[in-house]
């Protein structure tokens, strides 16, 4: 069943799924993998942290963590 959809206006998309009208199937796929150290997603003003010894390890022996080619 058709649908008429009015002016829009999208400022920004950051993943996630945008739908306008009928649909029969919507299965949205991504991955995704972040290394980083003590402190470093902290966000704000005047912000003290203070570690010792901070260590990341970015190495991944085994080369697949979640496969999305396969899924229906």
């Amino acid at each position: 069943m058709p649908s008429i959809v009015g002016p829009i206006k999208i400022n920004s998309v950051d993943g996630g799924v945008m739908n306008f009208g009928d649909s029969f199937y919507l299965a949205p796929k991504s991955t995704s993998k972040t290394s980083s150290g003590s402190g470093s997603f902290n966000t704000g003003d005047f912000i003290n942290t203070n570690n010792g010894v901070s260590s990341t390890n970015p190495l991944d022996p085994d080369v697949n963590d979640q496969n999305v080619s396969g899924n229906a």
